[in-house]
């Protein structure tokens, strides 16, 4: 028995077609009409709720104390100043502190306030800047 045979025997045109949910219905006192409608058997494809990620900022320490600088290397890149620049450390915008003369890299920490100091110390052989100069005696 083929497809066609079995519609035509159960009657499946007179099933559809008197199905209220494919015909409109009307109340007995003539006053509201209601008409029935065929929803949506798929869900629509929506926009996804996840699936967006930043790029890393690579953020962090890049010269450790001890290391040798040349003037350009970034010392640390930060978002604000968590470390604060010292001799012969300049700072970006973006608060990322460089070198800016060859030398040694030291940090520091202030006891009493806790902030913390990145400084250059300058290679052998080179002078200091006379702002420097009145700073390291000072604190010595």
């Amino acid at each position: 028995m083929n497809l066609s045979a079995i519609c035509r025997r159960v009657g499946l045109k007179e099933v559809i077609s008197s199905s209220p949910a494919y015909s409109g219905s009307t109340d007995a006192t003539g006053g509201l009409s209601l008409i029935f409608m065929r929803w949506a058997t798929k869900k629509t494809a929506g926009s996804t709720k996840n699936g967006r990620d930043s790029n890393p900022k690579f953020l962090g320490v890049k010269k450790f104390g001890g290391e040798r600088v040349i003037p350009g290397n970034i010392i640390v890149r930060q978002r604000g100043t968590r470390f604060h620049p010292g001799d012969y450390v300049g700072m970006g915008k973006d608060h990322t502190l460089y070198a800016l003369k060859e030398g040694q890299v030291r940090f520091e920490r202030h006891k009493l306030s806790g902030r913390k100091w990145v400084h250059v110390d300058p290679k052998d052989g080179h002078v200091l800047h006379p702002v420097y100069v009145n700073t390291s005696a000072s604190a010595e």
